[in-house]
C-alpha cells in the first residue's frame, strides 16, 4: 500500500512538471563580483544589508547592489573543495538586541562546525566563536549546510550522509541517513541560547541541499538531492516538526526504492515527498527555495520557489493544504549555475549563481 502510494505521487510530480506553464515572474540580476556565492540573507534589524556567502570563506556585506565590505573573514580555517566550504549563515531572531549570528562550514579536515559568533560595530567579532557542534566527515561531498531559525527560536542545522568515494558504485555505502547513531543524514535542531543539546527530528536525507521555514505558516520545506534518477521535495507541518521524520534515503530514492537492502530505522514517521523531478532534460541537483511572502508581487504570494543547478530553471507553484502543490508553472528564464534562494527580513526573494552572480525576484 505505501509503496503504491509513493508511485502515485511520483507520476502526479512528473505530470506536473511537464505541464507547467511559464509564469510572469523572473529573477534580474543586481550585483556581480562574488567568489563562489552559496547563500545569501539579512539580519533583523538590518533590512538594508545583504549578507552574500562566499565558498572560500567570507561574506560579504552589500548595499545597493555594492559590495560595502567584508561582514566575516575565517578563510584559513575553511576547506573548500568538493562541496565543503563555508555554506551558510543564520542571524539570530533577537540578532538586533543581541548580535549573535551562525555559521556551517567544513574545516581543513573537511569536518562540519556550527559556530556562534556576535558581531561588534557591523562587523563579527572573530574571538568570540563559540562551536556549538562538530561532526566529522570522511569523505568530500554531501555535507548539506544549511542553517534556518523557526519561528521559536530554534536553530536547524541539515546534515547530508557524508558522502562516498568517487569510486563507489554505491551511495552512502555506511548506511549512515538510517543509522540513528550517527549525525549524518539528519535534520538537527537546538536553542543556541539555552541549551546544549541537539535534537533530531528528521532522518534518511541525502544531500538537504536548502530548506526553509514559511514565514507565515512556519512550515518546513526542504530539497533533498537525489542520486541517480529522482530529486525530491520535503514538507513537514510546523505542529509536526517535534517528532521525528524519516525522509526514506538511502532506501528510496524519491518515491522509487533505490536500495531494498537497506532496512527502515527507527520509529519516526515515513515522509513521502510532495514533489519529484527526473534527471530527463538536463536536470540534475534540486535547490530547495521558500514560500514567497513579500510585497513586491502581491500575486506570488504565497508560492513555493525552487529550482535545479544544472539548468538553472526555476518553478513555483501554490502551495494548498499539507503541502499540496498546485498551479505550477515554469519562469521563462532561468539563473546560470543556480545555486541557492535567500529570503530577506521582508519576505522578499533572491537567488544566487555560482558565478558569481545575485539576482532579486521581480
Amino acid at each position: 500500500m505505501l509503496e503504491t502510494l509513493l508511485r502515485l505521487v511520483a507520476a502526479v510530480s512528473v505530470a506536473l512538471v511537464a505541464a507547467g506553464t511559464a509564469g510572469a515572474y523572473s529573477f534580474d540580476p543586481i550585483a556581480t563580483g562574488f567568489d563562489e556565492p552559496v547563500y545569501v540573507t539579512t539580519a533583523p534589524g538590518d533590512p538594508s544589508t545583504l549578507y552574500v556567502v562566499e565558498r572560500k570563506g567570507t561574506i560579504v556585506m552589500v548595499r545597493g547592489g555594492q559590495a560595502a565590505g567584508t561582514f566575516l573573514d575565517i578563510t584559513n580555517a575553511v576547506w573548500a573543495g568538493g562541496e565543503g566550504g563555508l555554506l551558510s549563515i543564520a542571524f539570530h531572531p533577537r540578532y538586533a538586541e543581541n548580535h549573535l549570528f551562525y555559521i556551517d562550514y567544513t574545516d581543513l579536515d573537511r569536518d562540519t562546525h556550527v559556530v556562534e559568533y556576535t558581531s561588534a560595530n557591523g562587523v563579527a567579532v572573530p574571538s568570540s566563536a563559540r562551536e556549538l557542534l562538530f561532526v566529522e566527515q570522511t569523505y568530500e561531498n554531501h555535507k548539506g549546510g544549511q542553517l534556518q531559525f523557526d519561528k521559536q527560536g530554534r536553530l536547524y542545522v541539515g546534515m547530508g550522509d557524508g558522502g562516498s568515494n568517487p569510486d563507489s558504485l554505491r551511495n552512502d555505502p555506511d548506511n549512515r541517513a538510517q543509522d540513528l547513531g550517527t549525525r549524518l543524514g539528519k535534520l538537527l535542531r537546538i536553542d543556541p541560547t539555552s541549551s546544549s543539546t541537539w535534537q533530531m527530528i528528521g532522518y534518511g536525507l541525502r544531500n538537504p541541499w536548502r530548506f526553509s521555514f514559511d514565514r507565515v505558516t512556519g512550515d518546513l520545506w526542504l530539497g533533498d538531492v537525489g542520486a541517480g534518477v529522482n530529486e525530491e521535495l520535503d514538507f513537514r507541518l510546523r505542529a509536526k516538526l517535534g517528532s521525528p521524520a524519516n525522509f526514506g534515503w538511502s532506501h528510496f530514492e524519491g518515491t522509487v526504492v533505490y536500495n531494498g537492502d537497506v532496512k527502515l530505522r527507527g520509529n519516526g514517521k515515513l515522509v513521502a515527498p510532495v514533489w519529484v523531478y527526473t534527471h530527463g532534460h538536463g536536470n540534475c541537483s534540486v535547490v530547495g527555495g521558500y514560500v514567497y511572502r513579500g510585497a513586491r508581487l502581491p500575486k506570488a504570494r504565497g508560492r513555493y520557489f525552487f529550482g535545479d543547478y544544472c539548468t538553472g530553471v526555476i518553478w513555483s507553484f501554490k502551495v494548498g493544504p499539507k503541502g499540496r502543490a498546485s498551479a505550477v508553472t515554469r519562469l521563462p528564464d532561468h539563473v546560470p549555475n543556480l545555486v541557492s534562494f535567500g529570503e530577506d527580513t521582508n519576505g522578499e526573494l533572491y537567488a544566487l549563481g555560482i558565478d558569481g552572480i545575485l539576482y532579486a525576484f521581480r
